[in-house]
């Protein structure tokens, strides 16, 4: 029997704790079972403070009607109190769509900084393939940048073994982003191995990653046949010793003179 009270704006309802079942939406996979016995003896001194947030499904049975509510907002409160054993909770009950579960779901979460990084961007991946929402529109919804949520996506794409490292807190999610930034799976397994054996902070990382970056531009140009053979064809043609250098789509061609007149030798060949 869910018994109304009054809380500001809305009402507040002692709801039956075994008529409410997890949000199928909920962000977070895993729950620290010692926060939730700390959060239980919390509970236990000072009570549920903050209402839990439910929606309300009514089902039509033989002898009258079944009443069921969702959890949409307060699952660590709601995990707790069943801990204690408490018959009801306090819960406000709203209407919500959906998306508005695991949006609601989502920012509560990301309120708490233990939420952890792969069950961040799960829940921001359902957003953008369930409801079609663009990275930006995500970004306004829970507050981040619009940066913060494609860093935060890219995880996904990392091997699966970095991503259990993540989340069995082998590195840090500023690490994983680091890693997530290099474009090979052999790359990122490599790094990754470095970061675990030599304890390696973010900010190392950072400068590692640059390093393979760079070195791996080197390789490039230095390994690229048909920019080699350009470089030779233009070296003949002109007379002069060219190099050409890539840079993302672009890139600079370089021709070496010693004196003015050669640079005149050139020009007349070039506009010729």
């Amino acid at each position: 029997m869910a018994h109304p009270l009054r809380l500001k704006k809305e009402s507040v309802f002692n709801i039956e704790i075994n008529k409410i079942r997890p949000n199928p939406m909920q962000p977070r996979q895993e729950m620290d079972r010692e926060g939730l016995e700390e959060l239980a003896d919390s509970i236990k001194e000072h009570g549920i403070l903050q209402p839990l947030i439910v929606t309300k499904s009514v089902r039509d049975m033989e002898k009258g009607q079944d009443v069921e509510y969702t959890l949409i907002a307060g699952h660590r409160r709601w995990e707790a109190a069943k801990i204690l054993g408490l018959p009801h909770v306090p819960a406000i009950v709203r209407d919500s769509t959906e998306q508005q579960k695991l949006e609601l779901a989502l920012v509560e979460n990301l309120q708490r900084a233990d939420l952890n990084a792969l069950d961040k961007a799960g829940a921001f991946k359902r957003l953008h393939d369930e409801f079609d929402m663009t990275h930006q529109e995500i970004a306004q919804k829970v507050g981040k940048s619009r940066e913060s949520v494609t860093n935060t996506l890219r995880l996904l794409n990392l091997p699966g073994d970095i991503q259990d490292g993540l989340r069995g807190g082998k590195i840090s999610e500023g690490h994983a982003k680091m890693l997530a930034g290099l474009k090979s799976p052999q790359t990122q397994r490599a790094l990754y191995d470095e970061i675990v054996q030599n304890n390696l902070s973010v900010r190392q990382v950072e400068q590692r990653t640059r390093e393979i970056s760079v070195s791996a531009h080197k390789r490039k140009v230095f390994h690229d046949p048909e920019i080699k053979k350009y470089a030779g064809d233009l070296t003949a043609y002109l007379g002069y010793k060219t190099d050409i250098k890539r840079s993302g789509l672009g890139g600079t061609v370089m021709i070496r003179f010693s004196e003015k007149e050669d640079l005149e030798k050139v020009m007349k060949k070039i506009i010729k």
